[in-house]
């Protein structure tokens, strides 16, 4: 049986135990010490990381009561050992923890929803609740989150005797009867849970929820608290600047700024779309009556006014009419007939140029990653 002293304090980050276990398994040790500070995974928290007599940690699991410690070589039973915890690692999962605690009471406390699914991945916390919210809510539920980080508030842990919890009203996702471990943040939430905590809210720092969407039959809320959140602030923030500084407006206009640039990047799309259609009516004009088939190439055209093109040429062509546009190696295609089915050609003609599209029997469009020579040899196969 391992002591916990993770449980009796969160933020110890040195310790020293004694080996009572070692074995090998695939290629690592298990190390079994009388007590530790490394936390296993639960809760929806990944295990610690750190040092062991020196040697890394690679994983923590629970066996029955014992903590086993998987390392990358052996240490002998009856050696002590000091134990080192990646602090840094540790405590933002804390401060991440601690703050969904938060978010999740108040939830449960204004809504009556409940957190049905957890996950502390290493961009965002992920949690899954049983309702709607809307954008109001969740704006309301970051500053009432924020506003207990103010406050500083005591955050507790401890195991109730089944006398205590019969008494208690509390959040929890599984059906516990046993070893359970409640934690309180004094004024926003009661909740079993086997995790590492802060000891007061204001070791939280900043809680932002970075986004809420539908999520089956409720919504999925990602969010960032503490070290975190800061960093995410700090990139986006860079990331504004610098856009801020591309379009000559400050950094609290860019959205204004950029709705700017893509409007005139639609009137300009536009206008060159209406020139290369009349450009290519010129071209029309130009294409001979033929007996057989078209191939033609232009460099900058868009598929619209390749359509017009391929529309005249079937017209003029007793074959395929095949307009190709673009550079070496990517090109548009608009491939049509009045006499034949171009769909089986197309499908073809994807596998050999490395392309993809569709369409009717009479007209398709796509791309190929092929040269001008390539398109030419295979045309001229057919």
């Amino acid at each position: 049986m391992t002591k916990k002293l993770y449980d009796l304090d969160s933020h110890l980050q040195t310790f020293t135990g004694r080996v009572l276990a070692c074995e090998a398994r695939d290629g690592k040790y298990g190390i079994v010490l009388d007590q530790t500070a490394f936390f296993p995974p639960g809760g929806g928290q990944a295990a610690d990381t750190g040092t062991l007599h020196g040697i890394p940690v690679v994983d923590v699991s629970e066996h029955e009561q014992s903590i086993v410690h998987w390392l990358t070589a052996p240490i002998a039973v009856g050696t002590e050992v000091t134990g080192l915890i990646d602090w840094d690692t540790r405590f933002r999962r804390m401060q991440n923890h601690s703050g969904e605690h938060i978010v999740s009471g108040l939830i449960h406390q204004l809504y009556g929803f409940d957190n049905v699914g957890f996950h502390m991945g290493s961009q965002a916390v992920t949690i899954d609740y049983n309702g709607s919210l809307t954008v109001e809510d969740v704006k309301r539920i970051e500053l009432l989150a924020n506003e207990a980080v103010v406050k500083n508030v005591a955050v507790w842990a401890r195991y109730p005797s089944p006398e205590e919890l019969e008494g208690m009203t509390y959040r929890s996702k599984l059906a516990l009867t046993e070893n359970i471990r409640i934690v309180s943040i004094e004024g926003y939430d009661i909740c079993a849970c086997c995790a590492p905590h802060v000891s007061h809210t204001g070791e939280i720092g900043l809680i932002k929820l970075l986004d809420c969407s539908p999520h089956k039959k409720g919504v999925r809320i990602n969010m960032l608290c503490g070290y975190p959140a800061l960093e995410d602030y700090q990139q986006k923030f860079e990331q504004v600047l610098a856009i801020s500084k591309r379009l000559s407006s400050k950094p609290d206009g860019v959205s204004s700024a950029v709705e700017q640039l893509l409007r005139s990047y639609e009137e300009a799309k536009q206008k060159l779309s209406s020139t290369y259609r009349e450009l290519a009516q010129a071209k029309i004009q130009a294409i001979p009556q033929t007996e057989g088939d078209l191939l033609l190439f232009e460099a900058e055209w868009d598929l619209g006014a390749l359509r017009d093109m391929v529309n005249a040429g079937m017209q003029r062509c007793s074959g395929i009419c095949a307009a190709f546009s673009g550079e070496e190696g990517a090109y548009r295609y608009v491939i049509g007939s009045n006499s034949m089915d171009v769909s089986a050609l197309g499908k073809e003609m994807n596998q050999a140029l490395h392309g993809r599209g569709g369409g009717s029997a009479s007209m398709i469009q796509g791309s190929v990653q092929s040269t001008k020579n390539e398109i030419e040899a295979f045309f001229m196969m057919k």
